[in-house]
């Protein structure tokens, strides 16, 4: 398979990263044999911004082209393009083991000057094995503000063997002076059949769980693979589009948002239970504890350990904040079906397990509630962006779908 197979619906991006690889590989040939780089204008840059909406496959891109730019395939020298899939260089990329390929995609709430700074000091190294240093950065949009100013630079003079490929949601959400010193490139959302065909041929997905999982995530692959293999998922995805019709007073607004921030708790706690206690066994090992000493650590550790733990707290809000997004996302999704029936519009409805929900609120408000329902929905994402205490932001929120 070629490098390109996991992107969906890409196909005018692909065309613009296999012209620009073959650039590359070009001008990397050149200088190996010492010859004049090619005359022609190269389609090649040290700079990508990858943006697009939620599932569109960012970082698949970012990842499928830093695996064409060390595409080491024999078939290049006989016209074929770089990203053959099968190579050292394809296959060591893709599974995230090439030495001169980063892939930075943070757990954390933001990306920090300290990170950033290493990633600049690797990026002014020559490749160690490959054909180029590629510094792929999956949550560009998390960078802190002094830590795009450190970015900045590495930006502005690059080694000449180095590409950074950076994503984003959209490019508002990249620093002004990063984002003009990229080329951009923006996806968009994969074709509802496009995404239900590859679930069947890929992952072995039966062809309607694969088609309603889809439909219900409109076209973001990832969410939609993780519905149809993740049982608990399509429980608490259920359970969000069950809150529209528990809403019929205070009491039960109060309920449904306490329901929806404890199932974020919940998520986050299971996602601490896999991975917390590895990471910190994984440490006190490193660290030297001694054995048969109940556990005691050697003197000087104390603040590896405590750095461990608050990076280990962030994660876990994160994971709570990225839940409670995709709750609300599921929730926004079922009063713009509700609108679509509304308006009486020819879009078919996403979330067709709940279609008699829909139709009942629909039959019993006007388009311009149903409007300001959505504001609603989107006003808590923003807040919750803004650190308001999830429980008060989602309190707000149905208090105010209940008035709507």
């Amino acid at each position: 398979m070629a490098v390109w197979d996991d992107l969906i619906g890409q196909q005018p991006v692909i065309a613009q990263l296999t012209a620009a690889a073959r650039d590359a590989d070009a001008l990397v040939t050149a200088a190996a044999e010492g010859a004049e780089p090619p005359r022609a204008a190269s389609k090649m840059t040290h700079a990508w911004l990858f943006t697009g909406p939620p599932g569109a496959g960012r970082s698949t891109a970012a990842r499928a082209f830093a695996a064409a730019l060390q595409c080491v395939s024999p078939d290049r020298a006989l016209g074929g393009a770089p990203g053959c899939g099968f190579c050292d260089g394809c296959h060591t990329t893709l599974v995230g083991t090439h030495a001169d390929v980063e892939v930075v995609a943070t757990d954390q709430l933001s990306i920090g000057v300290k990170d950033t700074r290493d990633l600049v000091r690797r990026s002014s190294m020559s490749p160690a094995n490959g054909r180029w240093q590629v510094i792929v950065m999956a949550d560009a949009d998390r960078l802190t503000e002094g830590a795009g100013n450190v970015l900045l630079k590495a930006v502005e003079e690059p080694a000449p063997r180095t590409v950074w490929l950076l994503c984003a949601p959209s490019i508002e959400d990249v620093l002004p002076t990063i984002r003009s010193r990229c080329r951009h490139l923006n996806l968009r959302t994969p074709p509802v059949d496009a995404v239900a065909d590859v679930l069947v041929r890929r992952d072995g997905i039966e062809p309607e769980l694969a088609a309603t999982v889809a439909r219900a995530t409109q076209g973001h692959i990832d969410r939609a693979r993780r519905l149809a293999t993740d049982e608990r998922a399509r429980e608490r995805r259920a359970a969000v589009l069950r809150l529209p019709l528990q809403l019929d007073d205070i009491g039960g607004c109060l309920k449904a948002a306490q329901m929806l921030v404890d199932s974020a708790t919940e998520d986050a706690k299971q996602v601490a239970e896999e991975v917390d206690a590895k990471e910190t066994e994984e440490l006190r090992a490193a660290l030297g504890a001694a054995a048969g000493t109940g556990g005691r650590m050697p003197r000087g550790t104390a603040g590896a350990m405590k750095e461990l733990a608050d990076r280990q707290k962030r994660r876990s809000t994160r994971t709570q904040r990225d839940t409670l997004d995709l709750a609300l996302t599921d929730l926004a999704g079922f009063y713009r079906d509700v609108l679509a029936v509304q308006l009486g519009t020819s879009t078919p409805i996403a979330n067709t397990e709940v279609r008699d929900a829909i139709t009942r609120i629909a039959a019993n408000g006007r388009p311009e509630n149903t409007l300001r329902r959505i504001e609603a929905v989107l006003a808590c994402r923003e807040a919750l962006d803004s650190n308001v205490a999830p429980l008060l932001a989602v309190e707000a929120m149905t208090m105010a779908l209940r008035a709507g």
